[in-house]
């Protein structure tokens, strides 16, 4: 009976042993400051992206389609990366000018010239292209094909580049006012000293030996004499 007590008292016990560790947990010092730097990180991924978006947006103003459209699409080498249809011209890729009719001829294809010219069916068709192809600036292409995406590949490294310098500029910074700090208290402690001589520490020489035990006790002996007029005086 008493094993019984015991046990149902530790049980009861971890609940708030648990609380308490988690509690301990989330409140570190280094727990706070990482889950502040992964929101700080987001929000200025975000400015990053949409600051690149800007600049790209900028730089390839004459480029067909901006910057999403630099892709390359690799020469098919199956019937799987040929397109839907490439006897009505979808290919593995064509131009978003000609979705409309390239649906509407694919429509009159599956369905017959008089139920495919309806709108609702060249409506589905289209729905059913741009399932299987992705719109790269002004151009379609196929997903089944092999495509190399310079746009994205640019992106993300201007992005680095971006990203890298603002955290160089930062730690630029921060080395710049520590070592300002480093300097001022330095400057402040050589004020103290020259008002204190007696408090500036000995010059550390080069290959000195080392006082021995002996003789620290002996110097705080005689320092010790040495202050003890002065605190006679003071008394």
């Amino acid at each position: 009976m008493a094993e019984k007590e015991m046990s149902a008292k530790k049980l009861a016990k971890k609940p708030g042993k648990v609380v308490g560790e988690f509690r301990a947990f989330i409140t570190r010092g280094n727990v706070l400051d990482m889950a502040v730097g992964v929101i700080i990180g987001g929000a200025f991924g975000a400015i990053v992206t949409a600051l690149v978006n800007i600049l790209l947006s900028v730089c390839t103003w004459a480029v067909p389609g901006g910057l999403k459209g630099l892709v390359t699409v690799l020469p098919a080498v199956n019937a799987g990366q040929e397109g839907m249809d490439k006897s009505i011209g979808l290919a593995q890729q064509f131009d978003a000018s000609q979705l409309q009719d390239l649906a509407k001829a694919l429509a009159i294809k599956t369905y017959g010239s008089t139920d495919g010219s309806t709108v609702a069916v060249i409506e589905a068709q289209k729905t059913a292209i741009t399932g299987k192809y992705t719109l790269h600036g002004t151009t379609y292409v196929f997903n089944g094909s092999a495509s190399i995406d310079w746009g994205t590949f640019i992106n993300a490294i201007i992005s680095f580049l971006i990203i890298a310098l603002v955290l160089f500029l930062i730690v630029k910074i921060v080395a710049g006012i520590q070592a300002k700090k480093a300097e001022l208290e330095a400057q402040i402690k050589e004020e103290y000293f020259k008002k204190h001589p007696e408090e500036r520490p000995a010059p550390v020489v080069a290959g000195a030996p080392k006082p021995t035990t002996d003789e620290l006790l002996t110097q705080i002996r005689d320092l010790l004499k040495s202050q003890a007029p002065a605190v006679a005086e003071k008394k």
